[in-house]
């Protein structure tokens, strides 16, 4: 009873602060934008699409987002210094992922349902890190501040009050998100059962959560090693009889990818952000799959196979094609073999860049694409990012419909596919 209680107070809290969040009150030396396109709508529903074009017009004051941000950290940390406690030693990732975050927001004002979801996963998965709903306000007044700083004067009082606008609406959602997730863990702790390295630079790990994780497969998590306390990498999640499987590479010295694959050991305890992404196959199965992987990709190639020999409609077959480096980086290659022995349905094209068995082909993209013939497929693609980026281009340079082509968040990329706008703004 007592936490019903608690949860319920969370609730109204929560909903208290989103309606200020939708319509907070105007700051003294502030446009205020009571009239005309930069007005703040309190009677009809919002219109994005309306912010959408304010914003991408002058995307050219507030472009590359690199100084933005940076002004926008400056600024919300010089307001509440004990914020700082809640982010990483280093910046950097968090910075590119605001990034993102910042092109898909735009890229989708026109899209409300679409910016809904986005938003309400990323306010659930916020939870781990300890961000309360009213951090969003402040984080809206820094970016107000950050505008300013940013564009020196130079952008329109309607163009802030649509940025602002917009990031308002995202927090709403974000909040709506946080509050429906009320009812289960902000992150799992997990004990590592099995650590082994299958070559110098990556590492299979299994771990046991402490609770049960609902993942579906194809999804990924973000995992946080006590070594490096507030830092979160995505990794790629395999159901495995309770436990999750995890493919790491380390990438470099000192990080999380190192952390995992150099310094971590059976009876360790890591922490488990929430199941997220959407690269996960259509119930039913209704049209043919294309997987395009590349390095530790292949994880979620995996999971994906597996859950389609559980539940593929009759006549539905797969294309896997699986890119690496040489042949020593298949490093699953037993899975691999059984899997193709398994699966009449299944074809598996292994694309090797050098040495002994190289394809022949310039890249995994360039298999799939002299292969041809997807239309009727359903692709996903997971991998390295410049490789998810460069697939993703291709595919739908093909002709193969955006909604179709599969893929987590790319991150250090910039967005997959450049729209028309933006192209304009960073040339």
């Amino acid at each position: 009873m007592n936490d019903d209680y608690h949860a319920l107070l969370a609730r109204r809290e929560a909903m208290r602060l989103r309606d200020r969040l939708v319509a907070p009150a105007p700051r003294a030396g502030r446009p205020q934008n009571v009239t005309g396109a930069g007005a703040r709508c309190t009677t009809r529903p919002y219109d994005g699409a309306v912010d959408q074009q304010l914003i991408t017009h002058n995307l050219a004051q507030v472009t590359p987002f690199d100084e933005l941000i940076k002004h926008l950290y400056d600024a919300m940390f010089e307001r509440h210094p004990y914020l700082r406690q809640l982010f990483p030693e280093s910046m950097d990732f968090q910075r590119a992922h605001l990034e993102r975050a910042f092109w898909f927001l735009i890229e989708h004002l026109d899209h409300p349902d679409e910016l809904a979801a986005f938003c309400a996963r990323l306010g659930r998965d916020h939870r781990k890190l300890g961000v309360l709903p009213v951090h969003y306000e402040v984080f809206a007044e820094a970016l107000s501040d950050a505008l300013g700083r940013c564009a020196r004067g130079r952008l329109s009082p309607d163009a802030e009050a649509a940025w602002l606008r917009m990031v308002r609406r995202a927090a709403e959602a974000m909040v709506e998100g946080a509050n429906e997730a009320l009812a289960e863990p902000a992150y799992w702790s997990a004990t590592v059962t099995d650590h082994q390295r299958r070559r110098q630079d990556v590492a299979v790990l299994r771990v046991r959560p402490s609770e049960p994780y609902p993942c579906r497969p194809g999804q990924y998590a973000t995992l946080q090693s006590p070594l490096l306390p507030h830092t979160w990498r995505p990794y790629s999640a395999i159901n495995a009889d309770g436990e999750l499987e995890f493919h790491v590479r380390r990438t470099g010295p000192d990080g999380v990818s190192d952390a995992l694959v150099t310094r971590t050991a059976v009876g360790d305890t890591l922490r488990l952000g929430p199941a997220q992404g959407t690269t996960t196959l259509d119930d039913p199965v209704s049209r043919d799959v294309l997987i395009v992987a590349g390095g530790t990709g292949w994880a979620t190639a995996r999971t994906l196979l597996e859950d389609l020999a559980a539940r593929r409609s009759p006549g539905r077959s797969a294309h896997l094609f699986l890119g690496a480096r040489s042949a020593e980086d298949l490093y699953d290659a037993a899975v691999l073999t059984r899997l193709e022995n398994r699966c009449s349905w299944l074809r598996i094209v292994p694309v090797i860049d050098d040495g002994p068995g190289a394809s022949g082909h310039a890249s995994v993209v360039e298999a799939v694409t002299r292969h041809g013939g997807w239309g009727g497929h359903d692709a996903y693609v997971s991998g390295p990012p410049a490789m998810v980026a460069a697939a993703v281009r291709r595919l739908t340079a093909l002709g193969m419909p955006p909604e179709r082509v599969h893929h987590d968040p790319v991150t250090g990329t910039g967005p997959v596919v450049l729209p028309p706008w933006q192209v304009g703004a960073s040339a």
